[in-house]
């Protein structure tokens, strides 16, 4: 050992507040485990329930009038009591049959009552009625061939007059056409005036007269067809002596 561990530099002194200290280190411990003991109980208990009833008191009413006592009404006299007869036991009586029904022939229906047959003509009546009914045919048969011939002369004279119409038409036409190669239209002539001429001439196409029937509202023009109409005398004559008309009515336009 040597003289450093012999000799201490310092003398070691008791603490007289250490047991103090640890005492009251001690306590604060155990007092903080009793409180977080209490307070784990705590909170381990279940919550109280309080019950709240609510209610109100019923309304006051009026008391009721008393109501009168029903009067006591005597109780009936006690009924007899009935006799129960023993019945008596019927015997059953076997069941009648059903009658058949009886079927009755239905009647038969009434014949028809015979046509009464009409008398039968003599043989001089039936000779009568056959000539009438000849008689009769024959003349069916003659109006329908009059009304055939009559409706032939009919065509016949239409298509005459037709080919006459159109006969006359073709002479006109010509008498018209040498009119016109006569006609010195004026210089002032405007447009395409109508004038109708009626010409009265003889069988032979000479020119008796020609009078003006309707103006074509131009003088000059007027004029100019009637002397055409003077100069073209003698006026061509139909090709059958039967179309020959002896007065014409002639219509002019210059632009014809």
């Amino acid at each position: 050992m040597t003289a450093a561990q012999a000799l201490p530099l310092f003398d070691e002194r008791p603490d007289p507040g250490l047991a103090a200290s640890l005492s009251l280190a001690a306590l604060v411990h155990v007092l903080l485990l009793a409180v977080l003991f209490v307070g784990v109980r705590w909170q381990n208990r279940p919550p109280e329930v309080m019950e709240v009833e609510l209610w109100r008191a019923p309304p006051v009413e009026a008391p009721e009038p008393p109501k009168p006592e029903p009067a006591v009404e005597a109780p009936p006299p006690p009924k007899p009591e009935p006799v129960i007869e023993k019945p008596d036991i019927a015997v059953k009586e076997p069941a009648k049959p059903k009658p058949v029904p009886v079927v009755k022939p239905r009647p038969a229906p009434p014949k028809p009552a015979a046509k009464p047959v009409p008398p039968q003509p003599s043989a001089a009546e039936r000779e009568a009625q056959k000539r009438l009914q000849e008689e009769l045919a024959r003349e069916q048969q003659t109006l329908a061939a009059n009304r055939e011939r009559e409706q032939i002369r009919e065509q016949l004279a239409r298509d005459a007059a037709a080919a006459q119409a159109r006969a006359i038409a073709g002479w006109v036409d010509k008498v018209r056409a040498k009119i016109r190669g006569n006609i010195l239209l004026p210089q002032d002539l405007r447009g395409n005036p109508e004038a109708i001429f009626d010409v009265v001439q003889l069988p032979t196409g000479e020119v008796l007269s020609a009078k003006l029937r309707k103006s074509s509202g131009h003088r000059g023009y007027d004029e100019a067809v009637e002397r055409a109409i003077l100069k073209a005398s003698p006026l061509p004559r139909p090709e059958r002596p039967e179309l020959f008309v002896r007065s014409l009515e002639l219509k002019f336009r210059p632009q014809d």
